[in-house]
């Protein structure tokens, strides 16, 4: 049977085309902004949505997906970069795109090795603290140019008391300008977020400053913007610069890979696609790559340009690529007009966009809901505005893994009794005095067992059998949670099934996956055990502890399944 087309395929690739025209109108100013954070010249923002977007559109496996310059990456490589060379500089950029390359590299590696996971290691919490701390941080690099003073200082912190200190000496049409900037554009967002008012307020300052002059009347502007195609060609870096670069990039990976594939999950669940997250690390590695061999610098999944393509209308990667040629049109002709654009209506324009990273909505509800959670959140953000960017990616980190380990490390404990009306076992929290039956405890412990949490396993059965009513005769573990334990935990559970049988108590193992039984096997605990103690099934095992008390006249209680 022949393939028919679709006729709605035409008119859905003239939607993403539009789409694509929409989406160069918003992204345009904003990618010119973003070279601010980045301390790169304002053309290096329209390089970095021209090749990159094609090399992610052939490579990606995302439809959504808008990979382009992006605020976080920006803060992380300039911050770490601009103590090596002068912003703006030959050199300063010629580390910029090796960095970018470096990305590249550490993204292929990524994708050979579909670490694609990595993702998983940031969770919302800790993220949403990390960019409301980027958010920041950008929202005070931006304030000088806002008000037309100079700051010398890197650290966040140290920039607003110098800020601060100057703005008696600012300049108050600038700060106007900023101030009208800054207005129009959460207005238009508020009121009309379909409308390019990024491109209202570029183009309406442009021809501003090209009609008053402004820049004769103190209002520093973008001055030469080169025009025309990117030169590709490899930077020169030494070795030695390669090495100190080698950290900055894996932070920057790091945020490419979660945000990326946070971004992209978000979208796919959105319109029920399916997305490989390790093809997207190959489309992010051959975006970095046309980044680095053109002069530009590391780009990324962007989450605010890619809602604001899905807004637009754009549902495949052909919105991109009409992105990209709209830029090529930028770059060839129109480069002599954003010379005069001010330089604080760029500041301006990034501002609003840092303050949008700053996601107050989410952070109440994570407060309300999880007041440790938010805590973590305001630590990562404390850490990115206090002592900069890298350390605040790799704090997120740890603060993720710190949160998942300390959950395994105090899991829930619990006894199962039987309910007296409805006939059934049910689970309470585990608590001195209690026991399942005369002699019997039936024990369930709500995580694997490794070196961290084995000795509390240990203890907390040991003070239920301390503590019981009754002399324990029987103890029955409910492994259905356990499904791995390590070489310390095997140890720890050995010593406590000799002292147990020391004191004449059975201990039986009940729901008992494969992989729990094979892990039992390799550390040698189903000898100790004894083969026949351990259950697939809790009620079997149930039924096999009653024996053991003799109860053999009553039929164990009804298990309620898990």
């Amino acid at each position: 049977m022949s393939e028919q087309q679709n006729p709605t395929e035409p008119r859905r690739g003239w939607t993403d085309i539009v789409a694509g025209l929409s989406l160069a109108s918003v992204n345009i100013p904003q990618v010119l902004g973003y070279t601010r954070i980045a301390a790169m010249p304002a053309v290096a923002g329209l390089y970095t949505v021209l090749l990159p977007l094609v090399a992610f559109a052939a490579f990606g496996s995302s439809r959504h997906l808008v990979v382009a310059a992006d605020s976080a990456t920006a803060a992380i490589f300039s911050s770490a970069i601009g103590k090596m060379a002068p912003p703006e500089s030959a050199h300063y950029i010629a580390l910029v795109s090796m960095t970018a390359l470096l990305c590249a590299a550490l993204l292929l590696v990524a994708r050979v090795f579909r670490l694609g996971f990595l993702a998983d290691f940031l969770s919302r919490t800790v993220l949403t603290g990390f960019l409301a701390g980027v958010g920041v941080q950008v929202c005070i690099a931006m304030l000088h140019d806002m008000l037309g003073v100079s700051v010398s200082a890197h650290n966040p912190l140290v920039q607003a008391y110098e800020t601060f200190r100057q703005i008696p000496h600012g300049s108050p049409m600038v700060a106007g300008l900023s101030a009208v900037t800054v207005g129009i554009l959460m207005t238009g967002q508020r009121l009309a977020p379909h409308l390019p008012a990024g491109l209202c307020v570029v183009i309406g300052s442009i021809a501003l400053s090209m009609g008053l002059n402004l820049s004769h009347h103190g209002v520093p502007t973008l001055g030469h913007v080169a025009g025309g195609l990117p030169h590709l060609g490899l930077p020169d870096v030494s070795w030695n610069e390669l090495l100190a670069l080698l950290p900055v990039a894996a932070s920057c990976v790091f945020v490419i890979i979660a945000q990326s594939a946070a971004t992209s999950r978000v979208f796919g669940e959105r319109f029920h696609e399916t997305v490989d997250e390790d093809r997207d690390l190959l489309g992010l590695s051959a975006a970095n790559v046309a980044a680095g061999l053109s002069g530009t610098f590391t780009v990324n999944g962007s989450p605010t340009q890619t809602a604001m393509a899905v807004r637009s209308g754009a549902r495949t990667q052909l919105a991109q690529v009409t992105f990209a040629c709209v830029t090529l049109m930028v770059l060839l002709f129109l480069t002599r007009p954003l010379e005069a654009l001010p330089r604080c209506v760029l500041a301006g324009i990034v501002f609003t966009v840092a303050v949008g990273m700053i996601d107050l909505k989410s952070l109440r509800a994570i407060r309300q809901e999880s007041p440790g959670e938010f805590w973590l959140a305001v630590t990562t953000a404390a850490v990115v505005v206090g002592v900069g960017v890298e350390e605040g990616i790799f704090l997120a980190i740890a603060l993720s893994l710190f949160r998942h380990v300390r959950h395994s490390y105090e899991p829930h404990t619990m006894v199962l009794q039987q309910s007296p009306t409805a006939g059934v076992l049910e689970a309470l929290p585990a608590k001195d005095g209690l026991e399942s039956a005369r002699g019997l405890i039936v024990f369930r412990f709500c995580a694997d067992l490794f070196y961290a949490n084995s000795t509390r396993f240990r203890q907390d059965l040991l003070d239920l059998v301390e503590h019981a009513p009754h002399p324990v005769r029987c103890v029955v573990l409910d492994a259905s949670p356990v499904t791995d334990i390590d070489y310390s935990a095997a140890a720890d559970l050995r010593d406590l099934i000799a002292q147990l049988h020391q004191r004449g108590i059975a201990l039986l193992f009940g729901r008992v996956s494969v992989y729990l039984r094979a892990d039992m096997d390799r550390h040698h605990i189903t000898p100790a055990l004894g083969d026949g103690n351990i259950y697939a099934e809790l009620h079997t095992a149930l039924k096999a502890a009653h024996q053991i008390l003799g109860d053999t006249a009553a039929s164990p209680p009804t298990v309620r399944p898990s």
